[in-house]
């Protein structure tokens, strides 16, 4: 099979999907790897290191036109549209939940989409935890820097010192990015709460913290209590595939102090805090709204590209390379990967996207 690792043309997104060393192992497998020139240069790996690793360089016209099999950071931009096609698949982190230009185009060039973010093993999503763990930690040390008054926010250290108390950090949701986020601000040496409504989950993060992170049941009536008293908002709600649930209202965020600190790692899929009401960009990451600093950057762990390229490849190798070495039998023999099939000529075949794109849901058992 012939896979393509285009350069990724989003907003400083310097990721790369592949490293050298996952070029080497796709071609000593048989195949051949076509990257796009410059691709890997943001993540600090050089077209030389791809050559002999074992790939052709190209440009992005030629990357596109002969892979069988296309891998990806980001979803496409509509400047790559023309790119889709029937007989190619797509290996990224589609988000189409909330993007449906995107969703559009995959449908009407009936491409073959399969997406990072909804492929399962054992109950857990495992191509979209490494960047859930970078982009939990990495939401406090934006956070953390945020709350600084040079940057706009209420001049707080996030872990206080000596005879003055920490900041607030308060974390809605307790999966991959909210236990990383809170790992994250305790030991910045904030008080942290993190809301979820699984006690399960609650149990479990109180046992790893020995109590140290607290654990508060998510309802209205403790959410408004605690934005309020809030320094800094972590947002990390996740419903794989869907539409984040707006979890904190506009009406909470004009309750929190002016200089308080939103980030919203959620955004990607539509962000789960009413006042994120839009996406922002690394060149321009901030807006303020009711006087609170609101951060909502779709794609986080491309500012840390190189600690990110290689967490994403570590995990998602092993799948490209069954993609590769099988085709979309890969799938058939692995329910959970199955479930990372999000387009197939022309339908949604991921429940939970074509409910938030009120569109036409196929299972994909009965198209493969």
């Amino acid at each position: 099979m012939i896979i393509g690792i285009p350069k990724e043309i989003k907003n400083n997104e310097n990721r790369v999907s592949m490293t050298p060393a996952g070029v080497y192992a796709l071609c000593k497998a048989g195949h051949q790897v076509y990257v796009e020139t410059n691709a890997g240069n943001g993540s600090g790996f050089s077209d030389q290191e791809y050559q002999e690793a074992g790939a052709i360089i190209s440009s992005s016209e030629e990357v596109f036109a002969k892979a069988d099999l296309i891998v990806k950071v980001k979803e496409y931009l509509e400047s790559e549209y023309k790119y889709l096609r029937e007989d190619q698949m797509v290996f990224t982190y589609l988000h189409i939940a909330n993007n449906e230009p995107f969703a559009n185009a995959l449908i009407e060039s009936k491409t073959t989409a399969i997406a990072y973010e909804t492929v399962e093993a054992n109950h857990s999503l495992p191509l979209l935890t490494p960047m859930s763990e970078v982009a939990g930690r990495m939401a406090v040390q934006i956070g953390a820097n945020l709350l600084q008054k040079t940057n706009g926010g209420r001049g707080i250290l996030l872990g206080g010192v000596s005879g003055v108390l920490p900041a607030n950090v308060v974390i809605i949701g307790g999966g991959k990015v909210g236990i990383n986020a809170a790992k994250m601000a305790l030991g910045l040496g904030a008080n942290v709460q993190v809301f979820d409504i699984n006690v399960n989950t609650m149990a479990y993060i109180d046992d790893i913290s020995n109590g140290a992170i607290h654990t508060v049941y998510n309802n209205e009536y403790n959410l408004k209590e605690a934005v309020k008293n809030a320094d800094l908002i972590v947002g990390a709600v996740l419903l794989p595939g869907a539409k984040a649930p707006k979890i904190v209202t506009e009406e909470m965020v004009k309750t929190m102090k002016e200089g308080s600190v939103i980030v919203d790692v959620a955004i990607d899929q539509g962000g789960c805090i009413e006042t994120c009401d839009h996406v922002t960009t690394h060149d321009n990451p901030t807006f303020t709204k009711h006087g609170v600093v609101h951060y909502s950057v779709a794609n986080m762990p491309g500012a840390v590209p190189r600690t990110s390229t290689m967490a994403l490849s570590n995990a998602t190798l092993p799948y490209i390379l069954k993609l590769a070495n099988q085709g979309l039998d890969a799938l058939k023999e692995d329910p959970g990967f199955m479930k990372g099939l999000n387009t197939y000529q022309g339908k949604y075949t991921c429940k939970a996207v074509a409910s938030a794109l009120n569109g036409e849901y196929v299972a994909a058992e009965k198209l493969l």
